[in-house]
């Protein structure tokens, strides 16, 4: 039961992060979302590894690491200004299909995925067809590539490559992989921010939102990687890859998002098939 409700904890924590980053990048564009909520979470990283006393592992771990950060902020630019531009209900689950990104690195490598997880693959390829497909304006029935989806699908291979360097650096020191992930992203962010002299015009309500994001998604993280220590990483993978739920209900509730009914069709099938990946069955 604890590491249900930890893998649960865990999701919904990256649902609001997810939402509330969106939402943000909407109101003030990625790089300065992206900025303060990764500086956030770096300097809580560091506060906790420091608390904790360990030092680090081998620098091959923390290289890992750091290649692991920059494809997670790539992906993590490219979702953000997706559901900047599309529909949160349409980015969120088709971003998440980037869990088929390390099935496919490991059938690469020889790698057989289980009967549930090939199911997954093929129930998350229908999914993104169905959801990436809208009304055009103007037509009675043609439909047109949904707005955000081109990037959905750059920040789902993002967070595949973060999994799969993470899985490798997570060998040495999981907290220590995620602090050098961290730390590379935020100070190559604030390069970014200074050399496009990037205009900061925040109120003490975004400095708050922002600061809640980062923290919000340290706190999945800890809650994934506490969870996969209390029960089976199958359940608690599965659970916590249904944070698209958290962000869809969320944009439903609060912006009153509306999409076709085949695209909820193929939210629900990628949906399942991010779960049916996750399980590792």
């Amino acid at each position: 039961m604890v590491a249900v409700a930890l893998g649960l904890a865990a999701g919904i924590s990256w649902g609001v992060a997810d939402f509330i980053g969106g939402l943000k990048t909407r109101q003030r564009g990625v790089l300065i979302v992206l900025v303060l909520s990764q500086g956030v979470g770096a300097l809580l990283l560091a506060v906790i590894v420091v608390a904790r006393g360990q030092g680090p592992p081998a620098s091959e771990y923390l290289i890992y690491g750091v290649l692991a950060g920059l494809s997670g902020l790539a992906g993590l630019a490219a979702f953000y200004r997706g559901m900047a531009v599309g529909a949160m209900a349409v980015v969120a689950p088709i971003s998440a299909t980037g869990a088929a990104i390390p099935v496919a690195v490991g059938l690469s490598t020889g790698d057989r995925p289980g009967a549930l997880q090939a199911i997954g693959l093929a129930l998350a390829l229908v999914g993104v067809v169905l959801a990436s497909r809208e009304k055009a304006h103007g037509a009675a029935a043609a439909t047109r590539m949904a707005a955000g989806t081109g990037l959905a699908l750059v920040a789902a291979v993002g967070f595949g490559g973060f999994f799969v360097g993470m899985d490798v650096a997570s060998d040495g020191d999981v907290l220590w992989a995620l602090l050098a992930a961290r730390t590379c992203d935020t100070l190559l962010l604030i390069g970014v921010a200074l050399a496009v002299r990037s205009d900061v015009d925040l109120s003490a309500r975004d400095g708050r939102d922002l600061a809640v994001v980062g923290l919000f998604d340290v706190a999945a993280n800890a809650l994934f990687a506490v969870a996969s220590t209390q029960g089976l990483v199958s359940l608690v993978a599965v659970l916590a890859s249904l944070y698209p739920v958290i962000t869809i209900f969320l944009a439903s509730l609060i912006l009153k998002e509306r999409i076709r009914r085949s695209q909820g069709v193929g939210v629900a099938l990628a949906l399942a098939g991010v779960a049916a990946i996750s399980s590792g069955g």
